[in-house]
């Protein structure tokens, strides 16, 4: 339908298959409408806190969707649970190959590339919230697991597992 009207306009099909081409060929480097889901790998080189991470070849990395309570911010006091939920970060992505899947922004204002992180089929996002390491955090437009999130820290909540655990206080950042 659309050929044949370019065909009347004298659009000829060596011209449509050029157009198509360089069409293709943007949408694939990337360069459309800045919405493409990526996926990068590299190797974890450092674990910065629970939800932040450098990978080789890629930078640094947050993680989408959670939030753990903060251990390096520089107008806040190193947060309840913050020492923990690294440790548990550590434990999951340091020095191993891990796989980053982008979801609409693929960076944040401070540069971080914005990644769901798996350790082969493991999303370790949703097996820091699983653990009560970290809270669901949806910041659209990057929401394309926050129902899992959400359920995985409801469970967590009710399991009374981690920050959420009868040992640490109730909720955290002493909120009751």
């Amino acid at each position: 339908m659309l050929a044949e009207r370019w065909a009347r306009r004298g659009v000829h099909g060596v011209q449509i298959a050029a157009c198509g081409a360089m069409i293709l060929t943007l949408v694939a480097s990337g360069c459309g409408t800045g919405d493409e889901v990526g996926v990068l790998s590299g190797r974890v080189v450092r674990v910065l806190d629970g939800d932040t991470i450098v990978v080789a070849g890629v930078g640094t990395v947050r993680y989408l969707g959670v939030d753990t309570p903060e251990l390096h911010h520089p107008r806040k006091p190193v947060e309840r649970f913050a020492a923990r939920a690294a440790v548990f970060n550590r434990r999951l992505v340091a020095d191993v190959d891990v796989r980053l899947e982008t979801d609409r922004e693929v960076h944040d204002a401070y540069g971080r590339t914005l990644a769901y992180v798996y350790v082969g089929r493991v999303m370790v996002n949703a097996e820091l919230v699983r653990a009560g390491m970290a809270e669901s955090f949806a910041f659209a437009p990057n929401t394309t697991h926050k129902v899992l999130f959400d359920d995985l820290e409801a469970d967590a909540r009710t399991a009374g597992r981690g920050q959420w655990g009868p040992l640490e206080g109730g909720p955290p950042y002493g909120v009751p």
